[in-house]
């Protein structure tokens, strides 16, 4: 039944047409690529190599394979929709683009091969030659159009893009456009969506009860980008990881709800492209031929990002993201109610941020940092846990996307890296100390302290009674629902027990471990600047190791650096840059 245009067995798949031919393609050294098989014929006979792709929209990247060997790639883009997608599909096939040249007919008034061999049979080598002679390689397309992405990019967030605090600037235009307080939040998001364009993304698990506004809050965060930065899902399949032929590669999958990654197959697929940057997954499938092997390879880095209503996720999960939790509290509920009830909100511009993000993805973009203090940092840092070789290494990419979000007031050195100064670690560390501190549990979180305090008070008025979650609620003036989220994080960490151990019965809380004192784990900027200046001193450190000296105010020179982004400057006397193409 139904459309009987196309029968094939079952379990067959569309496949480019002519591969009977390819040896000869290599032997001669080129093959025209073409939509469809009677554009094959034409070229053939017309003693031409040409391979068919079956629908412009059906071509596939491991196809790259079949043509190894061929000098040249020839690919007609036919003057029409389908043209366009097969184009996207090729861009995202790097395997072909030192051999790809693109051709186009227009010029000749034809759409394709065939329609060129039957405006003029006599002539049609003369004028496809021609056309071949016409096409640029795709290297040189591709260098082009990077070029003419920098400048318009560049000219349209130069003026966010000079600005010294971005993520200040960020908080406000967020909070004016309705979102009411989460700052922190907000701005960590931020970083870490910029962290794409780095070889290790940094992952983020935003937690928070039903109705927290952590979905909300994701989405205002994620108008700031383009949506070449990140893929959004509600929910994944199994193996949607490995089949899936959306990019991932310098891109943020974002997760709503944590419960979406259906499985511990997806689990741990995530896990492996998150630690290794890319998944290898072999299968076996049903062909023609019999059962086959298949690898699936998904090149990364990739990022994640996830909402969860859970206190703890997967250990192994647990440590690969950076936990951050909404604010719970009575007044950030009356916080949001008054923004709910603004009827006014004063509408962002978002063209800047958009294309400050885009400018910063330009391959002609500088991605790679040096952060000269790294190994003085790393002496100050206490190894109080293990999880600390994983949150350090966090803690410096996000200052390396600190760096490279404000690299137009930052130094490069000879190479063209971005040196990262001391404002981007004093920007960091304000942002994740605590978080830092708390993963390792060198300190207790404010939110447990209070929960904790909270039922010593209550036990005290009760002469020693088991309290309820309800009490612990009223007394810290919380819904139910966050307070039992607080309850359960103190008794993770074991500073609370619960003495009921039948199920559907409410809690009955008592204290458990003593809180402890609080341990630095990120030093203050101003130790670190201390160490630095003692060190040199002391002629302990030098060459690229040796920041510039501390300063609280970033460096008055403002722009790009022109040694890796393809701008020029030109020194107007007053440390201003201008910059031209």
């Amino acid at each position: 039944g139904g459309d009987n245009r196309f029968r094939w067995r079952r379990g067959s798949k569309p496949i480019l047409y002519g591969l009977w031919r390819i040896q000869r393609a290599r032997e001669v050294g080129y093959v025209v690529l073409v939509e469809g098989e009677s554009d094959c014929h034409t070229l053939w006979h017309r003693g031409l190599e040409g391979v068919g792709v079956p629908g412009a929209g059906n071509w596939r990247g491991e196809w790259a394979s079949l043509l190894e060997g061929i000098r040249t790639i020839y690919a007609v883009i036919e003057p029409d929709a389908g043209g366009e997608v097969l184009k996207e599909k090729l861009a995202a096939t790097p395997a072909l683009h030192d051999r790809l040249r693109l051709v186009e007919l227009g010029e000749a008034g034809t759409k394709d091969v065939s329609e060129l061999h039957l405006a003029d049979p006599e002539c049609f080598k003369e004028r496809l030659r021609v056309a071949f002679g016409r096409a640029a390689p795709w290297a040189n397309l591709e260098r082009a159009e990077a070029d003419a992405r920098t400048r318009e990019s560049w000219e349209a967030c130069q003026g966010l893009a000079r600005e010294r605090r971005i993520l200040d600037r960020f908080a406000e235009e967020l909070g004016r456009s309705g979102v009411a307080g989460e700052s922190r939040v907000a701005k960590l998001l931020y970083l870490a969506l910029t962290s794409r364009l780095l070889g290790r993304p940094v992952s983020v698990a935003v937690k928070g009860p039903s109705s927290g506004g952590k979905t909300y809050l994701v989405d205002r965060v994620l108008s700031f980008f383009p949506e070449s930065a990140y893929h959004a899902l509600t929910a994944m399949s199994e193996r949607t990881l490995a089949y899936s032929e959306e990019p991932i590669k310098h891109r943020f999958l974002v997760l709503y709800e944590a419960e979406g990654m259906s499985g511990d197959f997806a689990t741990y697929l995530m896990r492996s492209l998150l630690s290794e940057g890319h998944v290898r997954y072999e299968t076996v499938e049903s062909t023609p031929q019999g059962i086959r092997p298949r690898l699936i390879e998904r090149e990364g880095p990739t990022g994640l990002i996830i909402t969860t209503t859970a206190v703890k996720l997967h250990p192994e999960n647990e440590t690969r993201l950076v936990s951050l939790t909404v604010t719970d509290t009575r007044d950030q509920t009356r916080n949001v109610i008054r923004a709910l009830a603004t009827r006014k909100k004063e509408e962002t511009d978002l063209a800047p941020w958009l294309a400050l993000q885009e400018w910063l993805a330009c391959p002609r973009t500088e991605h790679c940092v040096e952060i000269p203090y790294a190994p003085v940092l790393a002496e100050l840092v206490p190894p109080v846990a293990v999880r600390l070789r994983r949150d350090f290494g966090a803690v410096l990419n996000l200052i390396r996307a600190h760096a490279v979000l404000h690299q137009a007031s930052r130094e490069q050195d000879e190479e063209g890296t971005v040196v990262a100064s001391l404002d981007d670690y004093s920007a960091i560390r304000v942002l994740v100390a605590d978080l830092v501190a708390e993963g390792v549990e060198a300190t207790v979180p404010r939110t447990v302290r209070e929960t904790v305090d909270a039922t010593r008070r209550l036990l005290e008025d009760s002469d020693g009674e088991p309290i309820t979650t309800a009490a612990v609620a009223r007394e810290l003036e919380l819904d139910k629902s966050a307070a039992l989220r607080r309850v359960r994080a103190a008794i993770d960490r074991g500073h609370l027990k619960n003495m009921e151990d039948r199920r559907g019965r409410p809690a009955r809380i008592v204290l458990g471990d003593p809180l402890a004192g609080e341990v630095e784990v990120l030093p203050t900027p101003e130790r670190l600047a201390e160490q630095i200046e003692g060190c040199r001193v002391a002629g302990k450190s030098g060459g690229r190791d040796t920041p510039p000296p501390p300063t609280s105010d970033p460096r008055e020179s403002e722009g790009p650096s022109p040694s890796r982004n393809g701008l020029e400057s030109g020194d107007t006397g007053d440390r201003r840059v201008e910059f031209t193409l």
